[in-house]
């Protein structure tokens, strides 16, 4: 597990949409909220005041380094030890931990599927282009394996296919083939080298115009695969959500890549389960654009319960 690099005590993690999110969340005292991806608590430590002394919070993350922000923040609200639990889980495992706190089924659950700034941040994982730590990617790294090894053991068609689906990389195939023919010399363990890798093999007139890091979506798509955060995400909306929510609660979904988006769209089209309450989703205001810049790509959807 990965506690907190040396050069990270505060969290610097700005909330994404947090107005629009406790808007649509539409929280009133005594209610049962779940945080699946609690972060550094952001919207938590808003959702606590709302749901007052007669509501609980559940906050889940399968960070521990996240929870620990989140703990920080949430022990500063004027609030009753009984009030909210913080569990180190993915949301895909809320069944188990609502069955530990012995609770039937909740009002509101929220999702902000973003990675956090702080996460960014943690030289030890290698989340960032400029890390020097080895390139781990997983969020909970007692589980799973670390993108470095995925670099190194995958197959070339593999990789391509990765890079490809969960990146939408239009250069796949170049990167996974200079990836492959550069671990037979010395394999890929930091993000640096991976950054160098992307670089020696997109064209030279696509770096020239490229408005961001080239190895952009090459470091989504493999922390994608690390976290299995696509498959998480497809157990939450098609078996977790239904059973868990009352009739009449909601969802509300922060996703930040087509991909997620797409997952999201389709499970609320399903009337027989959803009243979907954003036919369009909600984005951040260009105020809050310039503010924090990561909400660029964020889209809100809520759904309520039939």
């Amino acid at each position: 597990m990965s506690g907190m690099s040396g050069d990270q005590k505060k969290p610097i993690h700005l909330p994404v949409l947090l107005r629009e999110v406790i808007e649509q969340l539409d929280l009133s005292p005594g209610l049962v909220v779940v945080d699946g991806t609690v972060g550094a608590g952001g919207h938590s430590q808003h959702i606590l005041r709302r749901i007052s002394t007669e509501g609980i919070l559940i906050g889940l993350d399968r960070d521990e380094m996240m929870l620990n922000f989140a703990r920080d923040k949430l022990q500063l609200e004027k609030s009753s030890a009984e009030q909210w639990h913080l569990k180190q889980a993915s949301y895909a495992e809320l069944p188990a931990v609502m069955e530990e706190l012995q609770l039937k089924n909740i009002d509101r659950i929220l999702l902000d599927l973003g990675l956090s700034s702080d996460q960014l941040g943690d030289n030890e994982r290698g989340f960032g282009f400029e890390s020097t730590g080895e390139l781990d990617l997983r969020f909970d790294t007692s589980t799973g394996v670390p993108a470095w090894k995925l670099l190194e053991t995958l197959p070339e068609s593999e990789l391509c296919e990765i890079f490809e689906i969960y990146g939408e990389e239009r250069f796949s195939q170049r990167i996974a083939s200079q990836i492959v023919k550069q671990r037979k010399a010395a394999p890929i363990r930091t993000a640096t080298e991976l950054t160098r890798a992307v670089r020696e093999a997109v064209p030279t007139k696509a770096l020239a115009s490229a408005r961001k890091n080239p190895a952009t979506r090459v470091f989504q798509a493999l922390r994608i695969a690390a976290n299995k955060e696509l498959e998480q995400l497809q157990i939450m909306l098609e078996s977790v959500l239904p059973q868990v929510l009352k009739p009449g609660g909601r969802a509300v979904i922060i996703s930040f890549h087509s991909l997620e988006d797409r997952l999201v769209k389709q499970a609320f089209k399903n009337q027989t389960i959803w009243k979907n309450l954003t036919q369009k989703p909600i984005v951040a205001t260009q105020a809050e654009q310039r503010v924090n810049p990561r909400c660029r790509t964020a889209k809100l959807r809520v759904a309520m319960k039939t």
